[in-house]
């Protein structure tokens, strides 16, 4: 009885050492795939992502979101911010810290950095859609592995996933022009104004408020909404809303203080 028991976990431990010797295989397999990639093909899929990534984002911010807006300072913001996702997403995903720790650091930079200034909700959009971007050019299979059941498994270049990458770019930068497009939608701005003929902010004289607005600022007003009254000073904030000539914008308009406006 003992023998039979003896020869059944013999038996049991030689199972096991045929799993690791698989396991093993499997291994040195993997191995072996991860180091087929040459130095060419590296440097060849570096340069997709980058390119890629690169061109669509300055569509993005150079034909869309500045064409609007005329802001410098976020021109450089989108496009440095959108290359540094891209590299640090390339890099870091490659390595046991995966991908996770590297969106919670870019996470964390965000929280640091743009939680003492308000963001308007327009770049925080595009914000958004160039750390999507990047995360998605930084992390989408460009190479595949190719005759891994033979004795020689190497990478080769999929121009189908490229083409998947590219499509998904290009569904993006659609979807930005088709919501940008002046024909699309009526576009009005508002102008903070600091108003002083404050017995016209009454209901009952609207009209009169309205038709000395227009006079003032020379344009159609179209809404108005009255905010903080001073009566010591006889001012009050007033909000009015009008609408923009196709192909004008305005990206100043609720600045009231000289320190706010940045070129």
């Amino acid at each position: 009885m003992i023998d039979k028991l003896f020869r059944f976990v013999q038996e049991d431990l030689a199972s096991f050492g045929d799993l690791d010797a698989a396991d093993d295989m499997l291994l040195d397999v993997q191995t072996l795939t991860d180091a087929m990639m040459t130095i060419p093909q590296k440097v060849a899929e570096l340069g997709i992502r980058f390119g890629l990534n690169l061109l669509v984002c300055w569509i993005l911010v150079h034909c869309f979101y500045y064409r609007k807006s005329k802001r410098r300072d976020y021109y450089f913001t989108f496009m440095v911010f959108s290359s540094a996702m891209l590299m640090l997403l390339y890099i870091m995903g490659n390595v046991e810290v995966g991908v996770g720790l590297t969106l919670g650091l870019f996470a964390i930079f965000g929280v640091i950095r743009y939680r003492t200034e308000t963001v308007p909700i327009r770049e925080m959009t595009y914000l958004f859609v160039i750390i999507a971007l990047a995360a998605a050019n930084g992390l989408a299979p460009v190479y595949h592995v190719e005759d891994l059941q033979t004795s020689a498994p190497h990478y080769a270049l999929s121009w189908g996933n490229v083409g998947v990458m590219a499509l998904v770019n290009a569904l993006v930068v659609g979807l930005v022009a088709i919501l940008e497009s002046e024909s699309l939608v009526r576009h009005t701005t508002t102008k903070l104004v600091l108003y002083d003929k404050i017995d016209l902010i009454v209901p009952e004289k609207r009209k009169e408020l309205l038709a000395d607005l227009e006079k003032r600022l020379g344009v159609k007003v179209e809404n108005v909404e009255i905010g903080h009254v001073d009566f010591l000073k006889d001012a009050a904030f007033i909000k009015v809303s009008y609408p923009l000539a196709k192909g004008e914008h305005n990206s100043v308009n609720m600045i009231t203080r000289a320190k706010d406006y940045v070129e």
